[in-house]
């Protein structure tokens, strides 16, 4: 895989906090006749079960300081949708930093799949709360094609940003 740019060596910002939760991801994006479509997944769990509107997500998770955001970024597409990262030209997107702190750092890759080949991976949390019994549930409950504007309408209002940022990539 290729990391197009000056962007190659992209490296989050740092200060002296160290405490600040990173996450990285690959948003998978199509050309179709309609125009851009992007790759999103919906949250999974109880707190999210109900919820469309800022329930979608970018495929990411956390990482640590020893880790290379991209590297996080392609281990944790596969381990939320169980298949392999796509292999393409990657398009550095950025960093942003979602309401409650996180920061986010996206690339985007060029490719297809279908939903239906998607093999999540699953999270554990006590549930019901308070109740002592652990349940197993779904990083994300489904994944499915958006166009740009049907994406900005679902997705983590933070994570619109990137939507933007490819828009004016891919032209």
């Amino acid at each position: 895989m290729r990391v197009k740019g000056p962007a190659a060596a992209f490296r989050p910002q740092t200060g002296p906090m160290t405490d600040i939760k990173r996450s990285a991801g690959l948003l998978l994006f199509r050309r179709t006749g309609s125009g851009v479509e992007v790759l999103l997944g919906h949250m999974g769990g109880p707190f999210w079960a109900r919820k469309d509107a800022g329930a979608w997500t970018v495929p990411k998770g956390e990482y640590e300081g020893g880790e290379e955001p991209w590297d996080a970024a392609r281990r944790e597409f596969r381990e939320e949708l169980g298949l392999p990262a796509p292999e393409g030209e990657a398009l550095p997107l950025g960093e942003v930093v979602q309401s409650g702190g996180k920061h986010v750092t996206v690339w985007a890759v060029e490719g297809d799949l279908d939903p239906a080949d998607v093999v999540p991976g699953t999270f554990t949390m006590e549930w019901p709360r308070g109740s002592g019994r652990t349940a197993a549930f779904p990083e994300l409950d489904r994944v499915a094609w958006f166009g740009l504007d049907a994406a900005r309408g679902v997705v983590v209002r933070a994570q619109a940003e990137f939507l933007d940022r490819l828009a004016v990539a891919v032209g």
